[in-house]
Parts: structure tokens; C-alpha cells; sequence
């Protein structure tokens, strides 16, 4: 007989399970001791909150070389993200702190209290040319715990007394609580915003992102970025076949009639642990959708769920990806948006290297 208790969807969180990361060397399953009222139709298990921890990154810059990437250099002031969106190709980076992809990755947030004196030292070092800074590449600057911490904030500080560039991509509609600092970094050409909305559907989108704003408010968001003249843009990712992949023209007319200029789209990605968590996902919400949309998923990727080349993992290929690519293309040509690219273009040029903070005073 079977003892192990079957993982299950929890209320507000994506992941439906906790497996352990792919550095671990044993496995462990919970089992019923014969305690468990499960059976007898009560809930057993107890709610699970959030912990955050103390992340003692001794550096905040990241810089990428990636050809699928537009940035050079990001900083992420968080590590596991409460949005809970169970796709999110973040999710195994958990497992290099000794955690699991699958809800450790939502429950137990990494937060780096002084990304922003880190940032400012680095930003003070002779070595540093400027370049834009990219936030919310790799978890959501803007997740539940920033209206707490504020850590996102002090970033956005230390980069306009810098006069350093920044873009930030967010599915929170939070991001406009920090229009005094973003309007006036805009206006001189150092910042734009972009906002991920994956789908219009609410009761889709609490499934998809349970922590994460409706996508009433993202718009809403898009609206109030641009109305107080910040760049504003829509994207639309991830997109997952037979699933939300049918939304996407409507994506993009309700982005850019909120006002979004630029546009973009990804295909859903699937590294590592993250088939698993997915496919498990499709069976606890979507049993009757799961195999229409790994089939398709496999028909884009060159009969795998995920191939990590450049180019591809972005995009995939083959006829399924070519015809989300025209389709994206053409939605955008209709609605006028990535017409004047260069108008994005963030300005290098106003930089002030921050005084560095030591008891030695500079020589010239």
C-alpha cells in the first residue's frame, strides 16, 4: 500500500509541490502516519507563509552576455519571487541556495537589505562604465514584500542621483507608487517601464500568478506610466500554447490602448526542474488541456519541452513558433507599437560617478 500523501494545490500559491532541488543527493516524500483526518475531508495542512531571509551578496551588479537579452546589467534586490507564477524560469535558480524550485521558491524570499549600498559602491568604482540597469530580469522587483522593504526604491534612488539609466519590467501595478522618482528620470531620458500582462482573463490569470496584481491593474498601470510621461510598454509572456497563446492580439490592443509604445512576447520556457513543476501544474488545474499543450510546446522546441539555445529558447521554431512570431509582428504593425525603437534609447551620457565612501580622501 501506498503511503505517500499526493501533492495538491495550495490556496494563493502556484507550485503544487516541494521537490527537492537537483544538487541533493537524497530524495524525501511525505508519508501518512496514520494520523492524518485528510480522509475524513478536514484540511490537515497548515497555511504557508512567507519567510524572508537575509541574502549576504557581497555584489548586486549581474551582467549577462546573452544575444536573447536587450541589457547588459541587472540588479535583483530579491531571490524567489511571492508572485507564484509556477513558469517562471527563475524558479531553479533556488536550488544553488540549497532550496527547492517548487514552493521554497515563493515561500522563502531572499531579500538583499543593502542592494543599495552595494549598488552605490559600485557604481563608484573607476571600472564601472554606465549602461542602462535592468530590474525584474530574473524575480519581480516589485513583489509583495517590496511595499515592506522598499528595496526596489532605494535602488531607483541611488541610480538618479547616479544619473544612471534604468528599465524595469514588473507584473506588479506597485511600480507607480515610485512615479516621483521614475517621472523625473524619464523626462531626461533614463528610465522606461514595462509591464508583463499574460493574460485578461482574472480567474486565469489568480490560476496563473496567484500572488500577483489583476491584470485590470496592470493596465491601469501602463496607463498612469505613460500618462505621466514615462516609456511605457506591454509584455506578453510568457505565452503558452493552448492555453493563453489565443489572447495575444487582445494583449496587445488593451496595452497599448492604456498607452504602451513598445511590445514584446516570449515563449513559455522550461528549464530543469521547471517540466516537472509545470506539467504537474497542468494536471492539478488543466487535466484536459495537459497533453494539447506539451504537445504543442514540443512541436515549437523540435519535439522537446525546452531547448536552451540562443535564438530558440526565447522563440522556439518550427511552425507552431513561426506563426505566434507573425502574429506578434503583425498585432504590433496594426497598433503602432516598436514603431520608433530608437525613441527607447536611454541616455549614457549625464552619469555622476558617486563619490566613493572612505575615511581616504582622493588624491585629484
Amino acid at each position: 500500500m501506498d503511503e505517500r500523501l499526493p501533492d495538491r494545490p495550495r490556496k494563493g500559491r502556484g507550485a503544487v509541490s516541494n521537490p527537492d532541488n537537483r544538487y541533493e543527493s537524497a530524495g524525501r516524500v511525505a508519508v501518512d502516519d496514520g494520523w492524518s483526518s485528510a480522509e475524513e475531508g478536514e484540511e490537515t495542512e497548515a497555511p504557508l507563509r512567507t519567510v524572508v531571509l537575509a541574502d549576504g551578496s557581497k555584489s548586486v551588479i549581474v551582467r549577462n552576455d546573452s544575444p536573447d537579452v536587450p541589457f547588459d546589467k541587472s540588479v535583483n534586490p530579491y531571490r524567489g519571487c511571492e508572485h507564484g507564477c509556477v513558469y517562471c524560469f527563475a524558479r531553479p535558480t533556488h536550488a544553488y541556495l540549497g532550496m527547492s524550485p517548487g514552493l521554497d521558491f515563493e515561500t522563502r524570499i531572499m531579500a538583499k537589505h543593502k542592494v543599495a549600498a552595494l549598488l552605490e559602491k559600485e557604481l563608484a568604482k573607476p571600472s564601472y562604465k554606465p549602461q542602462p540597469i535592468a530590474l525584474g530580469t530574473n524575480t519581480d522587483p516589485y513583489q509583495p514584500v517590496e511595499r515592506r522593504l522598499e528595496l526596489t526604491r532605494q535602488i531607483l534612488e541611488v541610480l538618479w542621483r547616479a544619473r544612471n539609466p534604468v528599465t524595469v519590467v514588473s507584473k506588479s501595478d506597485l511600480v507607480v507608487r515610485d512615479l516621483d522618482i521614475l517621472g523625473p528620470m524619464a523626462a531626461e531620458g533614463l528610465a522606461k517601464v514595462c509591464i508583463s500582462v499574460t493574460t485578461l482573463e482574472r480567474d486565469l490569470a489568480r490560476v496563473m500568478e496567484p500572488r500577483a496584481p489583476t491584470p485590470k491593474k496592470r493596465l491601469a498601470a501602463i496607463r498612469t506610466l505613460a500618462e505621466a510621461g514615462v516609456p511605457s510598454g506591454v509584455m506578453a509572456a510568457p505565452m503558452i500554447p493552448a492555453l493563453n497563446d489565443s489572447e495575444l492580439e487582445a494583449i496587445l490592443e488593451a496595452g497599448a490602448a492604456a498607452g504602451a509604445k513598445l511590445a514584446g512576447y516570449v515563449l513559455l520556457r522550461l528549464p530543469l526542474e521547471l517540466k516537472d513543476l509545470f506539467e504537474e501544474w497542468l494536471e492539478a488545474h488543466f487535466p484536459e488541456r495537459k497533453e494539447r499543450v506539451l504537445n504543442q510546446l514540443r512541436a515549437a522546441r523540435g519535439g522537446r519541452l525546452y531547448v536552451a539555445r540562443w535564438s530558440e529558447r526565447m522563440r522556439g521554431k518550427g511552425i507552431e513558433a513561426e506563426l505566434l512570431a507573425r502574429r506578434f509582428d503583425l498585432a504590433a504593425k496594426r497598433l503602432g507599437l516598436n514603431h520608433q525603437r530608437e525613441d527607447w534609447t536611454l541616455d549614457t551620457s549625464q552619469f555622476l560617478r558617486p563619490e566613493p565612501k572612505s575615511a581616504q580622501l582622493t588624491l585629484f
